[in-house]
């Protein structure tokens, strides 16, 4: 009996990861957690009979942290699942990787803001990293058994999200509820916002760099409207290899939990007849933040903290009505601007970076500081 801890259990992935545990007779729930959704979190601890708990009351903090920490060693699992939301998920995958547990990985930010602590601490202690991203775990599928040397390139597939084919001037009055209408995939507000902006595509580029040792030019990013094929792997000798299913993200998560061993099937087969599959080039001059995404992970170091910390506050003010769709992308670039780059090589530079690019957003979108968007560019 594996004994599974679900770190961030009230969101759509963690909620997910629970209808897994349920059906598999070999997992067993050890422990969850949750962010402010408290009552929620109690109600699922109900149902599994789990009795170890933990809650971010406030919006987190290292307190926080550290009971995750005292949540790990208490509850003892085989496996953690973090599918917590944003940089917060970075502390709590160190921590699982630091005991020597293995992680089955929906927090993409870990390794956006802290791969190269993340690669670090796994050469160190041995821990196994799960990709539980649709892409990520297609490519994980894909590679596995064949040699590096014969691996030339890989491709992970964009929806395109509710605006695919959209100009830049059509896009400048979309509201909430547009940018939350996906076509294909049910997910959480942020990052159903990050799919809109094509922002998610560029961190798992990033994400993809630290999983499987990858150089930026050898990962292509193809808009795959249909979300029936996750990843692509190009081999040396022409071939192109394809991971097709059906966007349900159930499949990855019990990939990842059942691992080394097939889980057990829940999905109805999937039938290719009568499918169209089509891909584009994704539209980097209108969604600009792709391009920003795979600049920050080729310029390395913090930049990719920057990076992700000053897209959380956008899309934050972005939900909260405060700035328009396309200021995401203007605010991100600003932060990249400001908060000079350093060596990611200690979890105190990465969150020295993580802060400064909150406030240069924050002040930007409150306009606190001289050259700050004006309430015609930003919220109006």
């Amino acid at each position: 009996m594996r004994r599974v801890l679900v770190l961030g259990s009230t969101g759509s992935i963690g909620v997910q990861a629970l209808e897994v545990i349920e059906r598999e007779p070999d997992l067993e729930l050890a422990g969850l957690s949750c962010g402010s959704r408290v009552d929620e979190m109690l109600a699922q601890a109900r149902a599994a009979g789990v009795t170890h708990t933990a809650a971010a009351v406030g919006g987190g903090t290292v307190g926080f942290d550290a009971e995750l920490a005292g949540l790990m060693d208490a509850t003892a699992p085989d496996v953690v699942v973090n599918a917590i939301v944003g940089a917060a998920g970075l502390r709590p995958t160190l921590a699982a990787l630091e005991r020597g547990l293995p992680v089955a990985l929906a927090n993409k930010e870990s390794l956006v803001v802290g791969g190269e602590l993340v690669r670090a601490l796994r050469e160190r202690t041995g821990a196994d990293l799960h990709p539980i991203d649709s892409e990520h775990s297609a490519l994980w599928q894909l590679l596995e058994g064949i040699p590096p040397e014969r691996v030339a390139s890989v491709a992970i597939t964009a929806s395109g999200g509710p605006f695919r084919g959209r100009t830049a001037d059509e896009l400048s009055d979309v509201g909430v509820d547009d940018a939350l209408a996906h076509p294909t995939w049910s997910m959480g507000a942020k990052i159903t916002i990050d799919s809109a902006t094509l922002m998610n595509k560029g961190l798992e580029v990033i994400e993809a760099r630290h999983l499987f040792d990858l150089d930026d030019e050898q990962i292509e990013v193809v808009v795959h409207p249909q979300s029936i094929v996750h990843a692509l792997a190009r081999l040396t000798d022409g071939a192109l290899l394809a991971h097709l299913g059906a966007p349900d993200m159930r499949a990855p998560i019990a990939h990842a939990l059942a691992w080394p061993r097939p889980p057990v099937p829940s999905l109805s087969p999937f039938d290719l007849v009568g499918r169209e599959l089509t891909f584009e080039e994704p539209d980097t001059e209108c969604f600009r933040c792709l391009a920003l995404a795979r600049q920050a992970g080729r310029d390395g170091g913090t930049a990719p903290a920057v990076l992700n910390a000053a897209n959380e506050v956008a899309v934050e003010a972005f939900l909260a009505g405060r700035v328009r769709f396309l200021d995401i992308g203007a605010l991100v670039e600003r932060a990249l601007a400001s908060v000079p780059g350093e060596p990611a090589d200690s979890l105190e530079a990465v969150e020295r970076a993580d802060a400064a690019a909150r406030d240069v957003v924050r002040d930007a979108v409150d306009g606190r500081r001289p050259g700050a968007p004006s309430t015609a560019g930003v919220g109006a």
